[in-house]
């Protein structure tokens, strides 16, 4: 039964850290000047993903959120003063 749980966990740590490490290069190709797309958004889609695994990508999750909402705060502020 232990050897089957460190199976699983090691399973699901491998797929967080290639999918949420996928999701996240891609996001960041997005961000490049002059690529289209909401490179921003999936970028935090590939933290959100590593975060259940990994602190740092917690942390930068925190930060990513953190920027986003001043981003949308500021465009709510911009569009009611329209």
């Amino acid at each position: 039964m232990l050897c089957t749980m460190t199976i699983l966990r090691f399973t699901r740590k491998l797929l967080a850290t290639v999918l949420g490490s996928v999701i996240l290069g891609f996001g960041l190709a997005l961000s490049l000047p002059g690529v289209p797309g909401p490179g921003l958004l999936i970028s935090i889609l590939g933290l959100a993903i590593l975060s259940t695994e990994y602190a740092w990508a917690r942390n930068a999750l925190d930060k990513a959120k953190a920027k986003l909402k001043k981003i949308t705060d500021r465009y709510k502020e911009t569009i009611s003063k329209l």
